[in-house]
């Protein structure tokens, strides 16, 4: 059975989407911040959450949490697949927090691609990716990946290619990482909690300039 592990941060002010200030303020960004974490939890359902700080009320039943180790978000993921696998052996698949239109639909086949292929990658419109999952984890393979580039995605998939596995691709989707992120997201996500947070957010300002 595959395990899913959130990779996520608290979604404290002015330590989370500092990207979105302006024109969010630093609580406006930290709840837009949580409300993408609430719906990627709510699409995985249940497993393990790698998290940088403390759960809150945010934090649904059937999560295991362990803290995040390592300085480098490449190290933050190999401890996460290594300490992640120790729960549960066997398929594993890493997820961020910051797709919150991701549907079950998607991680379900992600997680039926590693029936047939040794990894599952899903890129991101920024160059990164969203998604990656392993038939058989290794953090040998995460370790020392530029991250946080626009060819992080196509650097880790060369990675995985020449480990010599077999690599399912999965639909690219975008990061929320700016205000016009969020819009995107939000409009393919009508009915996501993000997408209702980011409306409750903006309609103040959109009836001032009416």
């Amino acid at each position: 059975m595959t395990q899913f592990v959130v990779i996520a941060k608290e979604p404290v002010p002015g330590r989370v989407k500092t990207r979105l200030t302006p024109p969010f303020t630093p609580a406006q960004a930290a709840r837009l911040a949580e409300a993408a974490l609430s719906d990627t939890l709510c699409a995985v359902g249940t497993g393990v959450l790698a998290l940088e700080g403390l759960p809150g009320m945010w934090l649904p039943p059937g999560f295991t949490v362990i803290p995040q180790r390592g300085d480098g978000l490449d190290e933050r993921l190999a401890w996460a697949f290594a300490d992640a696998s120790r729960l549960q052996a066997g398929p594993l698949v890493l997820i961020g927090m910051d797709t919150p239109q991701v549907t079950p639909g998607l991680l379900h086949s992600a997680a039926d691609a590693l029936t047939r292929c040794d990894a599952v990658l899903g890129p991101a419109t920024d160059g990164g990716f969203w998604l990656l999952g392993f038939r058989r984890p290794d953090p040998r393979l995460v370790l020392g990946v530029p991250m946080s580039r626009a060819d992080t995605g196509a650097l880790q998939l060369a990675r995985l290619v020449e480990a010599g596995l077999d690599v399912h691709r999965l639909p690219t989707l975008t990061d929320v990482d700016t205000a016009a992120d969020a819009f995107h997201v939000a409009s393919h996500a009508p009915d996501s909690r993000f997408t209702a947070t980011l409306r409750s957010l903006t309609a103040p300002l959109e009836a001032a300039h009416r």
